[in-house]
């Protein structure tokens, strides 16, 4: 490998590394595959060295590379069989300082269906507009629009019965 492409490759980790952690994270809800599908997304970046028309086009990739591998590793005979032993714990993936408010939005939007939750953290977390989200989940805009409205109804309603909970108690 020559030293220009390493340098390259470097930098794509240094940029991504973060966004990609995260969005597998809260696609698998695993931290273990969570880290298999960062490998691999960046396994496939070495292995293949894609061409990019723009930096929008090379973060496109990458997050639909990692939606990709997330979905097979979550289809995978080995996921199917394999029982959940570890508790999943957000705060390793979204660090914060302690704070209710946050924690119960946070653990709301994690619990969303995949549907829903993917479009809410592309749309949020990494800032893509609704056409960009349209796109990269090759989905129509108002399929991106209808998702993201039912989704913070979702949130909404979770957050409403968490806060009458709160007060019975």
């Amino acid at each position: 490998m020559k030293t220009r492409e390493k340098e390259k490759i470097l930098e794509c980790y240094q940029q991504y590394k973060d966004m990609i952690y995260k969005l597998a994270w809260a696609y698998c809800k695993d931290k273990y595959q969570a880290e298999d599908a960062f490998q691999e997304v960046f396994f496939r970046y070495m292995k293949y060295h894609p061409r990019f028309k723009s930096a929008e086009h090379e973060k496109a990739w990458f997050i639909r590379i990692t939606i990709n591998v997330c979905k097979n590793l979550l289809k995978s005979k080995w996921n199917s069989d394999m029982m959940q032993l570890q508790e999943w714990d957000a705060d390793e993936a979204f660090p914060r300082e302690a704070n209710d408010a946050f924690d119960a939005l946070k653990e709301a939007v994690l619990d969303l269906p995949e549907k829903y939750r993917i479009p809410i953290h592309l749309y949020y977390y990494e800032e893509y507009s609704v056409r960009e989200i349209a796109q990269i989940l090759r989905k129509s805009e108002s399929t991106i629009q209808t998702q993201l409205q039912r989704g913070r109804e979702k949130i909404k309603k979770r957050l409403e019965g968490s806060e009458s909970d709160a007060i019975r108690a």
